[in-house]
């Protein structure tokens, strides 16, 4: 049977963040772990792990703005 949830660590690795920024994230509310009943680990649900990765790739394909600063070249 798969796995269902993700322990802090692997989903901080898939993500691409570190374990503090998913601490960071449950007390500012944006990503709510699961407590494990015994020892009261983290544990993050796949699916919302999915749901968060496909959010971050949506991000990556939007166009950015570049600024560029023009530096005019003294002729001769």
């Amino acid at each position: 049977m798969e796995n269902e949830y993700y322990t802090i660590k692997s989903a901080a690795s898939l993500l691409g963040v570190t374990t503090l920024t998913l601490r960071n994230w449950d007390k500012q509310g944006k990503l709510i772990p699961y407590r494990h009943p015994f020892n009261n680990y983290r544990l993050y649900k796949k699916n919302q792990i999915e749901e968060i990765l496909e959010r971050l790739e949506r991000r990556r394909d939007i166009p950015r703005k570049i600024e560029v600063a023009l530096i005019e070249e003294k002729g001769e």
